[in-house]
């Protein structure tokens, strides 16, 4: 049975007129609930977790709520959203499992803002890190959203344990991603390539790691790439089947959390077609 965390505590904010919307998630959830899904509630994450990922003075700011900048606003209650999101990450990583939350995480760096981004592009804290540094175990992060998962580079920057491969559009939020440093791989695009010269570039991507060496693969499936989205890179979606076929190919413990993704319709369509090939 393929499994899925999701709580309906998620859906509870929203900021008036903000693309992160409850809707983008509850018309996922609808389609996903129709297909045959394991659906699993999650806790908020522990503290312990947290200071494996983000700085105490970060954790007690997002604490305090109030305003962030113009893309993330920040009500009195939003630590404890996104608290529940970071726990929903760990419960999908020991599962092998998909975190259908929000709010989303991989802008969020150690201590906010991340690598000079503008803005926390609509993340509070770094959901797949905080996953990811729960397992402690070789991990390749592969980050399929439109944007450059950069909190998630400068997170991981140097670890040895970890493998950051993040293809995403450039020229566009968050201005960083252009080149490759270390043990983060960056497959940037100028323009959207649409499905061959995307799988193309993936299959380049995941050739450059040794696979051997990789015990988990952690996937920020952003879906905000899909044709016409906020980070259309023409993606259609049977590019996600072929997407998660690639994955499961790999033979790893894998799980993956939602990120990107403003057309609920579309998320839900297309994270079928990714976690039918991907969970096992």
């Amino acid at each position: 049975m393929k499994k899925i965390v999701f709580s309906e505590r998620c859906l509870e904010y929203s900021y008036f007129g903000h693309v992160e919307d409850p809707d983008r998630i509850k018309e996922a959830h609808k389609i996903l609930r129709k297909t045959g899904y394991e659906f699993l509630e999650p806790e908020p994450v522990s503290e312990e977790d947290l200071l494996n990922v983000h700085s105490k003075a970060w954790i007690e700011r997002v604490k305090r709520g109030g305003f962030f900048d113009g893309d993330t606003p920040g009500g009195e209650d939003i630590f404890k959203y996104a608290s529940l999101s970071a726990g929903a990450a760990v419960v999908a990583a020991k599962e092998k499992a998909f975190s259908l939350m929000r709010p989303p995480g991989h802008h969020a760096g150690i201590d906010g803002r991340a690598m000079g981004a503008p803005t926390l592009g609509f993340c509070y804290l770094n959901n797949v890190a905080i996953a990811v540094r729960h397992l402690k175990r070789p991990t390749l992060i592969l980050d399929i959203d439109g944007h450059h998962g950069n909190g998630t580079e400068e997170i991981f920057k140097g670890d040895a344990q970890v493998t950051v491969i993040s293809l995403h559009r450039v020229g566009i939020y968050p201005g960083t991603g252009y080149e490759s440093d270390k043990n983060c791989l960056n497959f940037p695009f100028p323009t959207s390539p649409g499905d061959d010269k995307y799988l193309a570039t993936l299959d380049k991507a995941l050739s450059q790691v040794d696979v051997k060496d990789v015990e988990v693969v952690a996937i920020s499936a952003g879906l905000d790439c899909h044709n016409g989205d906020l980070a259309s890179l023409g993606l259609s979606s049977e590019c996600f089947r072929e997407i998660g076929k690639r994955i499961h190919d790999l033979g790893k413990h894998t799980f993956g959390v939602l990120e990107g993704g403003y057309v609920g319709e579309n998320v839900g369509e297309d994270l079928d077609k990714l976690l039918k090939q991907l969970l096992d």
